[in-house]
This record gives structure tokens, C-alpha cells and sequence, in this order.
């Protein structure tokens, strides 16, 4: 009877410890230690392996299309966020280069722009309207700098969605630190 039991038992134990771990509001943390970044992404969602592109994506597990990703590219050394505008320019620039690249048959429309600050650090907070030929989608990024490199954080889901998840998403991208 012991030996029946016993597995169940570790396996209810280890669900409660994990759950005790998993994070507020249901979300996990990820720590990229090497590239000096981490924030917390919903529980459920699963890494996506992607070459030539962000340098961590995860997506829903259910809603395949909502995910998390962190894109990074080299800044001048010593420039901080203000050095490259305003939230406005900075959002503009990012809309223009990568959420609406020409070509990429996508429309965007920059809905907000602020700038926080947290642990010592600045962050802009970008949110976008996104038309494709077939959907509309709702982004919200966090740009941040650091040793010579600018970090973008961007977390998507369809427009249909986004009230559900917006309060969420912005717990992410509020998250999101670099260092």
C-alpha cells in the first residue's frame, strides 16, 4: 500500500513546490545571465528554438501565436536610451525596422511611448497597433540599454485577445531588466 502511495505523494509535493516557484500571477522567471537580461513570461509557455533571429522566443502553448521574444543589437559603447531619442523616436525607429519592416507586408501604428525607470536603469515601454494581410495584432515592447547593446523585449498576441491578456503582458514587459 506504502509503495503506491509514496509516488503519489511526490508527485502532489513536487506540483506544490513548483507552484510555489513558478512567480507571481502565474509567471516564471528567465535569467539570461550571459547576455545580462531576464524577465518573467507566462507559466505554460514553451522556448521556441530560432536561428538567425531573437535570442530567446517562447510561445503559448495553446495560443500558439501569442509569445515572448529578446532581440539584441550593438549600440555604440557608453550610449544610454535618451542618446537615441525620445520613447516616441525610439518607438517610431523600432516600428519602422522591425515591426513593420518595408516589405513585410505589415502596417503598424505606434499606440503609446513612455519611458520608465527601474533599478537605476531606463526603459521605454512601446505598445503598437500591427495589421498583417490576414490579422491584426497587439504588441508591447520594452527597449533598454546596456554595455554597448540595445535590448528589446516584445510580447504579441492577436487583437481579438489583447483584452485579456493586456494586463498580463504589460506584468512581462514591466519585468523585463537588463544589467
Amino acid at each position: 500500500m506504502l509503495s503506491k502511495i509514496a509516488p503519489l505523494a511526490l508527485l502532489v509535493l513536487s506540483l506544490v513546490l513548483h507552484g510555489c516557484a513558478a512567480g507571481e500571477g502565474g509567471l516564471q522567471n528567465y535569467i539570461d545571465s550571459i547576455d545580462g537580461y531576464e524577465f518573467m513570461y507566462p507559466n505554460g509557455w514553451l522556448p521556441v528554438q530560432v536561428t538567425d533571429g531573437p535570442d530567446v522566443v517562447f510561445h503559448d502553448l495553446i495560443e500558439r501565436t501569442e509569445n515572448v521574444s529578446v532581440v539584441i543589437s550593438p549600440v555604440s559603447e557608453g550610449k544610454a536610451l535618451a542618446d537615441l531619442g525620445t520613447p516616441g523616436e525610439v518607438g517610431y525607429q523600432l516600428q519602422k525596422n522591425a515591426i513593420a519592416p518595408p516589405g513585410s507586408n505589415r502596417q503598424a501604428e505606434l499606440i503609446n511611448a513612455e519611458a520608465i525607470e527601474s533599478g537605476g536603469k531606463s526603459y521605454y515601454i512601446l505598445e503598437y497597433s500591427v495589421k498583417l494581410p490576414n490579422a491584426e495584432r497587439h504588441d508591447i515592447a520594452s527597449v533598454a540599454t546596456s554595455r554597448g547593446k540595445l535590448f528589446t523585449l516584445n510580447v504579441s498576441t492577436t487583437e481579438q485577445r489583447w483584452s485579456r491578456v493586456h494586463e498580463l503582458f504589460e506584468q512581462v514587459v514591466k519585468s523585463f531588466s537588463v544589467y
